[in-house]
């Protein structure tokens, strides 16, 4: 897949309301089919009942998913990332988001143990990888069936593969690293293909060192202040900066 050719907007586009603002980022729209995306350090957890900001978890988040979209494009896996602008802000192809996110698991943990207690022990090794969807609402995901996303329309079975090629070169990349389990939020662009329109980063995938130690939003979960969470991610930077 050849590099996009980046736009290079104004970044005092920043100065005005942004036309999209959730809890991670805040998006200005071009009118070209792009838009600005400016990350916003948050870290939340519904099950742990935590919500704070970590500032530098930001420019973390975007380096490794500056990495990780550089990775994916080579095996032509589609995804929004266009180019940085600086340490939180980037240009990517806008796609509406649908209200449904897609979940690999290579590893019984998190909601897999938590919502269906007694069906697989914790650290369980799913061979094939298990693909799920959740719906995205407030204020915990719910699990949706396929059938009602096909009832909408998704193409379900495109969608299946882009998460799967996705692990493929994820856990290839990361490796020795455990990649344990992440989400994505895919959608149908308008010549039909499918694109990863979310970041790809610690913030939504799990992730254990050759010791069995976090370097992901686990360590949020976990407890971990600031100044630890954002420690250990720097030494998952280094590792993927080498990789």
């Amino acid at each position: 897949m050849k590099t996009k050719a980046v736009q290079q907007p104004d970044l005092a586009i920043k100065s005005r309301p942004p036309d999209v603002e959730g809890r991670s980022k805040r998006l200005w729209l071009l009118g070209d089919g792009t838009c600005v995306v400016e990350l916003i350090p948050s870290l939340r957890s519904f099950t742990h009942d935590r919500d704070e900001m970590f500032q530098e978890t930001g420019r973390q988040r975007l380096d490794f998913y500056e990495l990780a979209a550089g990775r994916l494009a080579r095996v032509g896996v589609r995804t929004a990332y266009r180019g940085r602008l600086d340490a939180i802000t980037y240009v990517a192809d806008y796609v509406p988001a649908p209200p449904f996110e897609v979940i690999v698991k290579n590893v019984a943990t998190g909601s897999t143990t938590r919502k269906y207690p007694g069906l697989f022990a914790e650290g369980h090794r799913f061979v094939p990888p298990v693909v799920k969807y959740d719906f995205r609402i407030d204020p915990e995901d719910q699990p949706i069936a396929e059938d009602y996303l096909r009832a909408c329309g998704v193409p379900v079975d495109r969608f299946h593969d882009v998460a799967l090629r996705c692990n493929e070169v994820l856990r290839d990349w990361l490796s020795p690293l455990d990649l344990w389990d992440f989400c994505l939020v895919v959608a149908s662009a308008a010549d039909g293909s499918a694109v990863i329109i979310s970041e790809v980063s610690p913030d939504c995938m799990r992730l254990r060192d050759e010791a069995g130690r976090a370097l992901d939003k686990d360590l949020f979960r976990q407890g971990a202040t600031e100044e630890e969470l954002v420690t250990r991610w720097e030494v998952l930077l280094g590792h993927v900066r080498e990789g």
